[in-house]
């Protein structure tokens, strides 16, 4: 019987919620893996609060150092989130020849070089499974299942509060302040939902997604990001009537001239498989030169899914007796971050109800080779200005910008632009 000896930093919901899998699965795991998993002390801020686990005082501790000094411990597990001080508190385990396990895409997305280097010079490894996307095992399917593939393009629902909101707003017609409200009542969304609706949580996470599929680190900073507080339930509207869902997507492509990566809403087609997933649940969705289309789908957050890939992870730490570190190539690290990439568009305009309007727009579009392949115009109510909405063809990102930054504001307001992604 192997016994690991394991530190826990930070007891939050899903700390609470390995330690109660870990007893649970106690016998099974001995059984089935010969192992057995003897946690020695918990970081906490207050050892007196009250928890969802039955954890016995003595293990509880306030000092980091009783779990990144011990000698004995060989597992450390992180729970903190944020940046600081779980990225520092993860380094000096790793430097400790300590091996992590954490769920934290923003210490490890934004330590990404750090983390590794400190995992490799030390002979420690360090696991990530539940960084994205919960208990669907997209890390070891880009790390193990997917290697011989050379991944080309890969779109991914990632970020369960804004999959919710905007399929509360594309069901129900209700308005962006509306849903986020029922999201946050529900706990689908925090009381401060910054992160996750300006898409930085996403971000965060296809950085991670993108160095793996794409083996060379792409820094979250190279990260195009929009979020989605300019929807609008007009904006749907005029997607679902032209044959559209719109979704947050992380999107990754990766082509002869660079790699591409964004966040953004993203209007796609009724019969993409993206199209049906609904509510808080996430999806990625990619394709390889090998393994043609694959999709992966299921709960990506709450404290049962997450803690789900945890112990996955503790378990593969377990099994490993040498670290195994992601196929990142370094030689690849000036590889081009494109700027400007190529997709169809979906404009909303507010034009002057006047003739010779409608031939501005489109001259100032065709000027700079946007054209139109689809248009509705809504004149329902008397008023100065109308909405317009206009779907291009395919163009390039910086045509478009330019394009719509010629258009005479006295003519047309440009009230929202979402790309179309076919």
């Amino acid at each position: 019987m192997k016994e690991i000896h394991v530190g826990f930093l930070g007891c939050g919901n899903i700390g609470c919620g390995v330690w109660n899998l870990l007893r649970d699965a106690e016998e099974r795991f001995e059984q089935t893996h010969g192992v057995r998993f003897a946690v020695r002390k918990i970081l906490v801020r207050d050892v007196k609060k009250e928890r969802a686990a039955q954890i016995p005082r003595e293990v509880l501790t306030t000092e980091a150092g009783e779990v990144l000094h011990d000698p004995d411990i060989g597992l450390v597990v992180e729970f903190m989130g944020g940046e600081e001080p779980a990225a520092h508190y993860m380094m000096e385990a790793l430097r400790q020849g300590k091996s992590v396990v954490t769920a934290n895409k923003m210490a490890l997305s934004l330590h990404w070089e750090e983390l590794m280097r400190e995992a490799k010079n030390h002979h420690a490894a360090i696991y990530y499974e539940a960084s994205v996307c919960g208990a669907i095992p997209i890390i070891s399917t880009l790390n193990d299942s997917l290697q011989a593939n050379r991944i080309e393009r890969m779109y991914g629902i990632v970020n369960g509060t804004t999959n919710y909101i905007l399929s509360s707003m594309s069901q129900s017609g209700v308005s962006y302040a509306d849903a986020l409200k029922e999201a946050q009542r529900l706990g689908f969304a925090e009381p401060d939902p910054t992160s996750d609706v300006e898409g930085y949580d996403a971000a965060y996470k296809l950085s991670i997604l993108a160095s793996l599929a794409f083996r060379c680190h792409i820094p979250v900073g190279s990260v195009y990001r929009e979020g989605i507080t300019r929807v609008e339930a007009s904006d749907i509207a005029f997607g679902q009537e032209m044959g559209y869902t719109l979704k947050l997507l992380a999107l990754a492509k990766q082509s002869a001239e660079g790699i591409q990566v964004r966040v953004h809403p993203t209007f796609i087609p009724r019969l993409h498989p993206l199209a049906s997933v609904s509510g808080s649940f996430n999806s990625v969705f990619l394709s390889g030169d090998a393994c043609d289309d694959m999709m992966l789908y299921g709960r990506g957050a709450g404290s049962a899914p997450t803690s789900s890939a945890v112990v996955s992870d503790m378990l593969a730490a377990a099994r490993f007796d040498s670290p195994v570190y992601p196929a990142v190539d370094a030689d690849r690290a000036n590889t081009a971050i494109l700027d400007n990439w190529e997709s169809a568009f979906y404009i909303r305009l507010s034009a002057a109800d006047r003739p010779g309007v409608l031939a501005h727009v489109a001259a100032c579009l065709g000027e700079r080779g946007v054209s139109i392949r689809y248009m509705v115009q809504r004149s329902e109510t008397p008023s100065a200005r109308v909405p317009i909405v206009l779907i291009t063809h395919k163009a390039m990102e910086k045509d478009v910008r330019a394009a719509l930054d010629a258009i005479a504001p006295e003519n047309a307001l440009v009230d929202n632009v979402i790309r179309v992604e076919e």
